[in-house]
């Protein structure tokens, strides 16, 4: 009769062992489901697969399932709104800048000599030539 009670307990034991184990390698499908992960199903199948390489690969899948949020995708918590309103402050502002910009009056621009000026500037020739000797030489 004790062999069997004996019996009874180790097959307890070992049935709540593979309960166990089979339960702990389903956590990361598990965080998948609930995060609505695109990649569910193989995270699974990694799972069970896991469990015949020595769960090598099973903490690799936990932060695989833990990555993914819902709202951000693989993103690490960027929340862009602060970002947008900031670009959208920065356009107004260079807007206003550039209506600013406009308003101004333009400065005038250099006054352009007459073609006479010009004519009488280059029959003189540079400054240390005199006009009246011949040979162009300078003094």
């Amino acid at each position: 009769m004790l062999e069997y009670v004996a019996l009874a307990v180790v097959s307890f034991v070992f049935l709540t062992l593979v309960y166990v184990i089979v339960f702990i390698h389903d956590i990361p499908h598990s965080i998948a489901k609930a995060r609505n992960h695109p990649h569910q199903d193989v995270i699974r199948v990694a799972g069970w697969i896991s469990m015949f390489t020595l769960h090598a690969i099973w903490p690799f899948l936990w932060i695989w399932a833990t990555i993914y949020r819902p709202e951000h995708g693989y993103g690490f918590g960027t929340n862009i709104g602060p970002l947008v309103e900031r670009i959208d402050a920065l356009e107004r502002e260079l807007a206003e800048l550039r209506a600013a910009r406009t308003r101004e009056t333009p400065p005038e621009p250099p006054a352009t000599p007459e073609p006479e000026e010009i004519e009488a500037t280059l029959e003189l020739g540079p400054p240390d030539v005199r006009a009246d000797d011949k040979s162009g030489e300078a003094n």
